[in-house]
């Protein structure tokens, strides 16, 4: 369980690495154009996904978010207190990461984001962007479990092009990016809608994907 535990906080951290990095980045560079710096974002957090999930996959199940670590446990693959273990050090080390990117950058360590991300349109986008990855995490297993590391970054990267809200799907993502003021960040009093649109995603894959996937092979 330690290792386990080791590899959800490392895989977390870094992928909140390369999301708030990569924007910050991105910002810099793109003079003001908004879609090269969303591409950027995209692409280097999809690669990372390809990278964190190919080799801690075998070592955690490379969840890197409670609601994966959710559904998981509501198809009986994981233990309560081991889902509770999964989500804290998730949390956690998504925290870890948001703080890392700063230092990278020479950015005050501890901020507030006051990027406003609201609405009917933002809450729908979260719940179908966590509905997505989870079909795309059980029926890549059911199908092709090889693909999942690539089938995930792909979901991703388009994700952020196709919901509104640039599919956060994450509730461990969500809550560390409400500590940066930067292109990732999420101003705090938006944060509890993203995560019960997050959790309407679990629900709803929950309902609907057992009768499109069975358990895993």
């Amino acid at each position: 369980m330690s290792r386990r535990l080791l590899a959800e906080a490392l895989g977390t951290a870094l992928l909140l690495v390369a999301v708030v990095g990569s924007g910050i980045m991105a910002e810099a560079l793109a003079s003001g154009n908004t879609a090269v710096a969303l591409l950027a974002n995209a692409l280097a957090t999809g690669c990372g996904l390809y990278v964190l999930i190919t080799v801690l996959g075998p070592v955690s199940g490379a969840h890197f978010n409670p609601a994966v670590t959710l559904a998981f446990a509501l198809r009986r693959e994981i233990n309560a207190g081991a889902a509770l273990a999964y989500a804290t050090v998730q949390i956690a080390g998504a925290v870890a990461g948001v703080w890392m990117a700063h230092l990278m950058f020479d950015l005050p360590l501890l901020q507030m984001s006051d990027t406003s991300r609201t609405g009917a349109g933002q809450w729908v986008s979260e719940v179908i962007a966590t509905f997505g990855l989870l079909f795309t995490i059980f029926g890549g297993l059911r199908s092709a479990p090889a693909q999942v590391p690539a089938l995930v970054a792909a979901y991703i990267t388009g994700a952020y092009w196709f919901t509104a809200s640039t599919s956060f799907a994450n509730p461990a993502v969500t809550l560390a990016r409400m500590l940066t003021d930067t292109f990732a960040g999420i101003a705090p009093a938006h944060v509890p809608a993203f995560l019960a649109a997050q959790l309407g995603g679990v629900v709803l894959a929950s309902i609907l994907l057992p009768r499109l996937f069975s358990a895993r092979p």
